[in-house]
């Protein structure tokens, strides 16, 4: 099972991927780490990127291709992967064919978050974390039992992102639809895209997900 996650800051395209990581035992392709992580091993595609960035340009999408082909050659993925910031263009999906080719796979679904603009900044923007333990809260949906006391440990200070704000969450929001705008009618026309609604709780979100794998 080879799959496109797609979704905006926020949408919970981390907690999903680690539930399918932990329950499928698919592996989670994320071009950062994987780009990272070829440089520091000296793999021969890490070796080129590092010359390019040690140069101050950007890394070619032959460059990247050459690393997720890399990745896959990797026994741990036979059970599948989850395809993380990449492709983002037209010519990056053709290479992602190429490559899944190449090693007799093919691309199963490209699963798509949806969220609601206006429902993901009031997620964001009113969240906030016990600064001692890290336990999560939100202004609206998720109070401390004692108001200005964590639940867990007791602490009484707390503490915001500093992005975590509306300006911040439109941003994001338009960055990925500039993003996702190229690829979403190429994996449409293959009917390879399936929607799930990210504003659902997380249980619910995984289940639909689950469901649409599940079909294959």
């Amino acid at each position: 099972m080879n799959i496109i996650l797609l979704g905006p800051p926020g949408a919970g395209k981390g907690t999903q991927a680690a539930t399918l990581v932990n329950e499928r035992g698919m592996v989670q392709l994320s071009t950062g780490d994987m780009l990272r992580a070829a440089v520091a091993a000296g793999t021969p595609v890490g070796l080129q990127a590092k010359s390019v960035m040690e140069s101050g340009g950007l890394v070619s999408d032959e460059i990247v291709s050459g690393i997720i082909g890399e990745r896959l050659d990797q026994p741990d993925t036979a059970n599948g992967v989850i395809f993380d910031g990449y492709p983002r263009t037209a010519a990056q999906a053709e290479a992602l064919d190429g490559l899944l080719a190449d090693r007799g796979r093919t691309l199963d679904y490209v699963i798509e978050l949806g969220v609601d603009e206006a429902a993901l900044i009031d997620r964001v923007v009113g969240r906030y974390t016990c600064a001692k333990c890290g336990t999560g809260y939100h202004d609206r949906y998720k109070k401390p039992v004692v108001a200005g006391v964590c639940d867990v440990c007791g602490s009484t200070e707390f503490k915001r992102r500093p992005d975590d704000n509306a300006e911040t969450v439109h941003n994001r929001m338009a960055e990925y639809r500039a993003k996702t705008a190229p690829i979403l009618p190429i994996y449409d026309a293959r009917s390879l895209v399936h929607r799930v609604d990210g504003m659902a709780d997380i249980a619910h979100v995984g289940a639909a997900i689950a469901a649409i794998l599940d079909k294959k």
